[in-house]
């Protein structure tokens, strides 16, 4: 609505039927040179309004593909993979899931405080892949690694180097879901000799603790 809002208004001002504010001149030099205006992203107190792109191109491509995500969710029924960056709060996204387990699991005696995530890297490559959700938990598509690649199939896979001159590598499906602390402790040993590697998971390139969503247990095999 704002997007929209601002596009009228700055015609407007173009046209010359409302004032050219300093801030809708600046949206339209950013318009002109492919790069976000800045209030599209922020808000005046420094928060995030929507999300980053490198420019505007990618900003609506990002917008489109989170349409996509969400409408079918409203009309019909919960996506069987979420593209989890396409979250405004993906912490939040991931909070509600280790919630609804620890619903599931009410009659085992289960506390929200005792459980913890658990991630096992899926069979499916990408999000398309996906059939059907699992029983309880979520999948979610749309990850990078960075400075390393993921080679074989699902939790018999493993971290590896990544190639020459690669910096990121797609990370298959990860599942995501909730586990008590125990359960978690005791599979330990499933992620190789040398136990997981916690990966830190960002909503963004950026590796600083505002992006921070949450840690990946990874296999290490070598």
């Amino acid at each position: 609505a704002k997007v929209r809002f601002d596009l009228v208004q700055l015609q407007a001002a173009i046209e010359g039927d409302v004032v050219m504010t300093n801030e809708l001149q600046q949206a339209m030099i950013d318009i002109y040179e492919a790069q976000l205006p800045n209030f599209w992203v922020w808000t005046i107190g420094g928060d995030e309004f929507s999300w980053i792109s490198t420019s505007i191109a990618k900003w609506f491509e990002s917008l489109s593909a989170r349409v996509a995500q969400f409408t079918p969710w409203l009309t019909t029924a919960r996506p069987n993979s979420f593209w989890l960056s396409g979250f405004k709060n993906p912490n939040a996204f991931l909070t509600a899931m280790k919630q609804e387990v620890t619903r599931q699991h009410k009659s085992d005696g289960w506390a929200l405080d005792d459980v913890v995530y658990h991630t096992e890297v899926a069979d499916f490559d990408n999000g398309t892949m996906v059939r059907a959700p699992p029983k309880e938990g979520v999948y979610v598509h749309g990850l990078f690694l960075e400075g390393a690649a993921w080679e074989g199939k699902g939790n018999n896979g493993s971290l590896v180097e990544s190639e020459p001159k690669k910096l990121y590598s797609p990370l298959p499906v990860l599942y995501i879901t909730a586990v008590t602390k125990k359960m978690k402790a005791d599979a330990r040993g499933t992620f190789g000799a040398y136990g997981p590697h916690e990966c830190p998971l960002y909503k963004y390139s950026s590796r600083t603790d505002r992006y921070l969503i949450t840690v990946a247990s990874l296999s290490t095999r070598e």
